[in-house]
């Protein structure tokens, strides 16, 4: 283990304590380039690398490349207004900007017109629901520099949670930026004398080390509770647990879809109504995020980028 390894794990160890940060870092060594089982999706074609350019050389020759090049640069600005009974009275109007997948070392459009759009919006609390990086393992030097440039455009508080293609590693690099990371861990937000709290986990999808329960253990009862998940696939957890609002990503909504915004693929296992935008399950709100950046081939089809702004309200 080099010295600069070394201190990431110090860090790490510091941070999470001994047992969360080893775990994390075992798991990732035995499975973070494994194609097959892992996860719950049996299947995993990001990290089959050596397909990517076949996937890539298909879409050229149908002569849809060169559009969907353009598309994944196109982002949007969405707004949502979610009404809820149990939302303090002081949160009247309190928003999130959700910004989703970002894939920072791959999307490189996407983030400069990202990058164009922030300055201009109002928000009181920025939440990034994972996906920081595009590749599944290897160095993400690049992925740090490229969020160092994003994050010069982000308001604090910012808040984050880890996907399923990244290194628990990121997390100081990550924090160093600014960027208070939430692995299994929870944190009030204050608003006048009144607080409503933010949860998030660790990633669920692929290396599967989410914990709500530890997440939302000190949460006083009938609290107002926000849980980021990069992945929509704990909703059933989520709900029974009591969480009035779910962010998510992961699935990109399809990222190549057909006419209608039809997904041919969410990568996920849950009812395809939860693959983007709102939706309700029991009692708990949840939102999918398309996410900013693309996945596997930098292109969208039918499907184009957004990040997000929630308007939360009583009702």
């Amino acid at each position: 283990m080099d010295a600069n390894e070394l201190s990431v794990v110090n860090r790490l160890e510091n941070r999470l304590g001994r047992l969360h940060a080893r775990q994390r870092l075992g798991i990732e060594a035995d499975h973070e380039a494994q194609i097959f089982g892992q996860g719950l999706n049996f299947f995993h074609i990001e990290n089959w690398y050596s397909i990517h350019s076949v996937i890539r050389a298909a879409f050229r020759l149908s002569g849809l490349y060169g559009r969907g090049l353009k598309n994944a640069g196109d982002v949007q600005v969405r707004t949502t207004d979610p009404a809820f009974a149990a939302l303090p009275n002081s949160f009247e109007g309190f928003t999130l900007l959700h910004i989703s997948d970002l894939h920072v070392d791959m999307s490189e459009r996407a983030m400069q017109r990202m990058m164009e759009l922030l300055p201009a919006l109002d928000y009181d609390v920025c939440v990034l629901t994972g996906d920081f990086r595009g590749a599944t393992f290897g160095p993400c030097d690049a992925v740090l520099e490229g969020m160092a440039k994003i994050c010069r455009h982000l308001k604090s508080p910012t808040y984050g949670v880890l996907g399923n293609h990244d290194t628990i590693r990121l997390v100081p690099g990550l924090e160093d930026l600014g960027v208070r990371m939430l692995l299994n861990e929870c944190v009030a937000l204050p608003r006048g004398d009144q607080r409503i709290y933010l949860c998030g986990i660790d990633d669920a999808h692929f290396y599967r080390v989410d914990n709500i329960e530890k997440a939302a253990s000190d949460i006083p009862p009938d609290s107002f509770t926000i849980l980021l998940t990069h992945t929509p696939e704990i909703y059933r957890h989520a709900a029974h647990a009591g969480f009035d609002l779910l962010l998510s990503g992961h699935t990109h909504g399809g990222q190549i879809c057909l006419p209608g915004s039809v997904p041919i693929s969410l990568d996920s296992v849950l009812p395809r109504r939860f693959g983007s935008g709102l939706w309700k399950y029991h009692d708990m709100v949840g939102y999918t995020s398309v996410g900013v950046g693309s996945s596997i081939v930098p292109i969208r089809l039918n499907c184009p980028p957004e990040i997000t702004l929630h308007r939360l309200h009583r009702g």
